[in-house]
């Protein structure tokens, strides 16, 4: 059998590959596989591994001996599930790998917006505090977590993880109910409520035709002019001018954005123009911890090894 990992270096470097040696010696692993390079790579593999690297019917067709896809990654966008459906190929995503460093992610940026740990930080830099007449400084508000609502967009393993730290800091926890839908069932809310009594509003959905800019002027128009909005989840939760726009005519009173719509940005995005220190953009590494990486390399070994051993897990196909 022979195994190829497509785009390795999207786990960064330090990572321990014995597992994956242990069950399939015939290991190789490619830091990075160009569009035109996938099918010379995958022609002969049973196994082949990837983050974001797309496989389609066309590919999959000149891969005869493929039987398992791995994503190291919980989304599946960039495969085409019926093709591997019609194929008998096998498909597994990893989930939960992630969870604690996403939501420390979450609190990190929030903790700093909130007690302007950035700007107090930039204002001792410049002197500011070495002239105070008395023992600290009051030039920005800092506020308590615990005095305000988090909304959540998106309520599975990552929504649920950071709901419940937000109730840890005493946060009034909202879950949204499922965005364009009337049915507002058990503890949930409508989004609409998410949208008009939320100091934070906190995105762990996925992206689908339905939640494709999510976020754009009508929705910022609803929402407090105080708020912050996180996402960790897609880029394209967000309509980006839209966003840029409600932070400059004060709608919303800041954003932590760890995606954006094209990973890397290389044709740009309104969001890396704007200049203000109320938003914070950080080059998707929410889920990026040392453990939380070492995590996916363990759960994408626990996916071949249950697949060669006849059983199922993580099957998305």
């Amino acid at each position: 059998m022979k195994a190829v990992f497509l785009d390795y270096s999207t786990l960064g470097p330090g990572l321990d590959t014995g597992p994956l040696h242990d069950l399939i010696p015939d290991f190789a692993f490619f830091d990075a596989t160009s569009d035109e390079q996938v099918a010379g790579r995958i022609n002969d593999a049973a196994f082949v591994i990837a983050n974001k690297v797309r496989l389609d019917d066309g590919l999959m067709e000149q891969a005869p001996e493929l039987r398992f896809i791995g994503l190291t990654a919980t989304g599946t966008d960039n495969i085409d599930l019926d093709s591997a459906r019609r194929r008998g190929i096998a498909v597994c995503n990893i989930r939960g790998y992630c969870t604690r460093s996403v939501t420390e992610h979450v609190f990190g940026v929030l903790l700093m917006l909130t007690h302007n740990l950035h700007r107090y930080s930039a204002a001792v830099r410049a002197g500011e505090w070495q002239k105070s007449q008395v023992f600290c400084m009051h030039d920005h508000t800092v506020s308590e977590l615990s005095s305000m609502t988090m909304g959540i967009v998106g309520h599975g393993e990552l929504g649920s993880s950071v709901a419940d730290r937000g109730r840890d800091f005493g946060m009034n926890v909202l879950i949204s109910a499922r965005p364009g839908s009337d049915a507002v069932a058990g503890d949930r809310v409508s989004f609409e409520e998410i949208l008009a009594t939320s100091d934070v509003i906190s995105l762990h959905c996925p992206l689908t035709d339905e939640t494709e800019s999510l976020f754009g002027e009508p929705e910022f128009e609803r929402m407090k002019p105080s708020s912050i909005l996180v996402n960790t989840a897609r880029g394209a939760l967000i309509d980006s001018a839209a966003l840029v726009a409600a932070l400059e005519l004060g709608e919303i009173g800041a954003a932590a954005i760890d995606v954006l719509s094209d990973e890397p940005p290389v044709d740009g995005d309104p969001l890396l123009k704007y200049t203000d220190d109320n938003l914070v953009v950080t080059p998707h590494i929410a889920w990026s911890t040392d453990r939380a990486r070492q995590d996916a390399v363990n759960e994408l070994a626990a996916n071949i090894g249950a697949f060669l051993n006849g059983e199922e897990r993580n099957r998305v196909v």
